[in-house]
């Protein structure tokens, strides 16, 4: 295969977006240019999830188009990611013809596909990944930094510990020098991944093979130079009161944990196999809270898990109420095959499902405009990544995590971190001015109006 123009497209998660980088600089370092559409590509790469059903479906339906595209010109499909490490994206693979088809375990064979001239496949789990370290991106605030890969918990409706494979820590050496080179590129935030970040170092041993705790990695990172930190995802397991009090003695690290509850009910939390219980989970939220007060707290909820009744479903909003998120991710449970829960537990009606998650839905709508509406006359620092849809505004997030719009000032018209006072909120979004050093309003860059623009235009006819 010789192809020198590559398009990938990334479905799921933050951990995709981090491999779909690391495949990107790979490419560019064999020669590869990387285009901005797939009518300019020769080489079409799809970094695919496979935890819900959507995403897979979104990948069969692309990769049909795809296919149509390969019988009118000369161009080569690859899959990566979760879905191509299990038969179900095997044979996907196969339907569509795709050519190069990489695991997550297999990300740096993409030299190997390069080279090959046939159907590529490499789907094993390789140590070499775990030392690889990439390139900063180049021109970004924000950046993703993988601390660790996969994961030993055997949750019943998880497809992840197939996809990735066993948990895999990286040498705090590895992690530091990729921070580094990080912050020479002008990276500001830095947001640590894993599937369970609370659990670093624990498959090596931690500090018996040199591998400090999450908590003293945090530590570690926010001593570093960065100016935010943050991290996900948090497994409530694995959680310690060490990671708050680290959280609350580096002001670097953002003020703000996703820690997944999944369901408020033991009983479906034990159908999860979750590992912890809802009196377990709610003395973590404490000692969050003992040690940062104005967390920020966000969570993920699976509405209608096989069995779930109305009973345990109530169980879960009043755990919602209990905690007062801030925001939540909440999703419909998706029978995926491969997982226990497909194999043992009987699917719920689909209109049950629906109903519930609308149920939770207003009840996160309510919480988040009563939280959002605690920050308005607050001043807020926010990281600004350039234009809002209306070019007039520029759109950012606090250290919280919540999305603000402000008005381009005069100073301060493109990315970086500012401050700003908040004046209006919505369940989803703050909106604000941007303020001096004074603490005094910037002023604001005056905004094109085509109609005040024509009436004033020498050119204008009369």
């Amino acid at each position: 295969m010789v192809y020198t123009r590559a398009h990938l497209i990334t479905y799921g998660c933050q951990m995709n977006e981090y491999d779909t980088h690391l495949v990107e600089s790979q490419l560019v370092s064999f020669g590869a240019d990387i285009v901005p559409s797939v009518d300019e590509a020769d080489f079409v790469l799809v970094n695919t999830c496979a935890v819900r059903g959507k995403p897979v479906d979104k990948v069969r339906s692309l990769l049909g188009d795809l296919r149509k595209q390969k019988a009118q010109r000369p161009l080569v499909v690859g899959m990566m990611g979760c879905l191509a490490q299990l038969e179900e994206g095997q044979q996907i693979a196969r339907k569509f013809e795709v050519d190069v088809l990489l695991g997550p375990g297999s990300l740096l064979d993409i030299g190997k596909a390069l080279e090959a001239n046939e159907r590529f496949w490499g789907l094993q789990f390789k140590d070499e990944l775990h030392g690889h370290i990439p390139p900063p991106p180049q021109g970004k605030l924000q950046a993703h930094l993988t601390i660790m890969r996969g994961c030993d918990h055997h949750c019943t409706y998880c497809i992840v510990p197939t996809t990735r494979g066993p948990q895999v820590s990286r040498h705090p050496d590895d992690i530091l020098r990729e921070l580094d080179l990080l912050l020479a590129a002008g990276v500001q935030e830095v947001t640590l991944l894993g599937q369970n970040v609370n659990a670093y170092g624990v498959d090596q041993g931690a500090k018996l093979a040199g591998y400090p705790s999450f908590a003293n990695l945090l530590r570690m990172v926010g001593q570093s130079g960065v100016r935010r930190v943050k991290f996900t995802t948090s497994h409530p397991m694995n959680f310690t009161e060490d990671v708050a009090a680290a959280m609350a003695e580096t002001p670097a690290v953002c003020e703000y944990v996703h820690l997944p509850v999944q369901s408020g009910s033991n009983r479906v939390l034990r159908r999860m196999a979750r590992e912890y219980t809802r009196e377990k989970y709610l003395g973590h939220i404490a000692e969050i809270k003992k040690h940062l007060p104005g967390v920020v707290l966000a969570t993920d909820i699976i509405v209608g898990f096989p069995g779930e009744t109305e009973e345990d479903f109530a169980e879960t909003l009043s755990l919602y109420d209990e905690v007062g998120y801030d925001s939540a991710y909440m999703f419909i449970y998706s029978a995926r095959p491969g997982t226990p829960s497909y194999k043992h537990f009987t699917d719920l009606p689909r209109e049950l499902k629906t109903e519930r998650l609308q149920r939770l839905i207003a009840k996160q709508k309510e919480w988040s405009a009563r939280k959002n509406a605690e920050k308005v006359g607050t001043v807020q620092e926010v990281l600004l990544r350039g234009d809002a849809h209306d070019s007039g505004f520029l759109e950012g997030h606090t250290r919280g995590n919540h999305p603000v719009v402000v008005p381009k000032a005069v100073g301060a018209s493109g990315a970086g971190l500012y401050r700003a006072r908040i004046e209006h909120a919505t369940p989803h979004m703050l909106y604000g001015r941007l303020i001096g050093a004074d603490g005094q309003d910037l002023p604001e860059l005056p905004r094109f109006n085509p109609e005040a623009a024509a009436l004033s235009s020498p050119l204008q006819m009369v």
